[in-house]
């Protein structure tokens, strides 16, 4: 699939912004540490990467009902959906100089039948001349996510025979839709009701 950038110029995916707040302490801080044991940007990547996936469950394998949708929120409770999961690196990543971009897949059952929209981020790092997509929703049984420049190792690769589509735009802000409804769901079972099953 080639991936399509929503803005043609790579500043707009280095950006703050009220989700992506990578000026807020808790993000700087968290890159410092990351920085520390990082010979280079492809280290650091990794890291935050890593991190991101393995320190911070999601919130539906971990029970918890809260809706983090910060960047900094998902640092701060240590909880977070893979859109919410998929802000932490993308600020952790933007405020270390990495281009990141936001993307998504629409998944579905052996049915067919869609559920939410799933969130991912994708990674322009230094001389290379590509995007490279990855899944920081964290692995349990089933789910084997890694860290990858060479071939995709997302959470779950797209299964046309089911109906599911990866979007190949590379959004430098959350899509609208996802950020309407991770505003609008006081807790997670909510949170399944408000997230868009397509976009």
């Amino acid at each position: 699939m080639e991936l399509i950038q929503q803005v043609p110029g790579l500043s707009a995916y280095l950006a703050a912004d009220e989700v992506i707040d990578h000026e807020h302490p808790l993000v700087r801080d968290a890159v410092a540490d990351l920085r520390s044991n990082a010979t280079d940007a492809y280290a650091y990547a990794a890291a935050a990467y890593a991190f991101v996936r393995d320190a911070i469950p999601h919130s539906a394998d971990s029970g918890d009902m809260r809706v983090a949708r910060r960047a900094s929120d998902v640092l701060a409770t240590r909880n977070g959906i893979c859109h919410s999961k998929s802000h932490a690196p993308a600020a952790l990543l933007r405020a270390a100089g990495i281009p990141t971009a936001l993307c998504y897949q629409r998944l579905g059952d052996e049915n067919g039948d869609p559920g939410p929209v799933h969130g991912l981020i994708a990674v322009r790092l230094p001389g290379r001349d590509r995007w490279d997509r990855q899944d920081p929703r964290g692995n349990k049984p089933g789910v084997d996510a890694h860290f990858s420049l060479d071939e995709e190792r997302l959470a779950w690769p797209v299964r046309p025979e089911c109906n599911e589509v990866g979007y190949p735009v590379l959004y430098a802000a959350p899509h609208p839709a996802v950020l309407r409804g991770l505003r609008s769901a006081e807790d997670r079972p909510q949170l399944w009701r408000t997230l868009p099953t397509a976009l």
